[in-house]
């Protein structure tokens, strides 16, 4: 039996790489989602979209509990996947360490004192229509347990 070339062997090796590197690239990039920061952008996107928008009320850079959600919940690609197809994600973001630009400073405001916004993380769900249709928190068991309970919402 002949021997194989070292270069188809290597060549075969190098495509089967590839070819995985690609599909992970590929199923990263589809499950990326954007969080809007403009409101009013957001809740048009929701209502021409059909979609539940999202808004978390977040301390990004100093609330535990916020970066804690955001690490076990937001940046899964469960969430992502299904995010992307059901809901507008807006962010309503309280920092200590970086500074907001006065508009958004003051639109953030005026949302927490709408929503009634007592702590964070609140995440409040709206419908196209910009009626609260839910409101949520930090919850254990990851992106599943989010998930069934944005469900629950979604299905009235």
């Amino acid at each position: 039996m002949p021997e194989a070339h070292p270069v188809k062997i290597f060549g075969l090796r190098f495509a089967t790489i590839a070819a995985a590197l690609l599909a992970i690239f590929a199923s990263s990039a589809r499950a990326d989602v954007t969080w809007l920061t403009d409101f009013k952008r957001a809740q048009q996107e929701a209502k021409t979209g059909s979609k539940l928008l999202l808004v978390d009320f977040t301390g990004s850079d100093w609330c535990g509990w916020c970066i804690k959600l955001n690490r076990e919940v937001f940046s899964k690609p469960e969430f992502k996947d299904y995010a992307t197809k059901n809901l507008v994600l807006l962010e309503v973001d309280f920092p200590r360490q970086k500074k907001l630009n006065a508009g958004m400073q003051q639109q953030n405001e005026e949302l927490a004192q709408h929503y009634q916004v007592e702590g964070f993380p609140t995440i409040v769900v709206l419908n196209g229509d910009g009626q609260k249709v839910g409101e949520l928190g930090y919850m254990p068991g990851g992106p599943e347990a989010f998930i069934a309970e944005l469900e629950k919402i979604r299905k009235g």
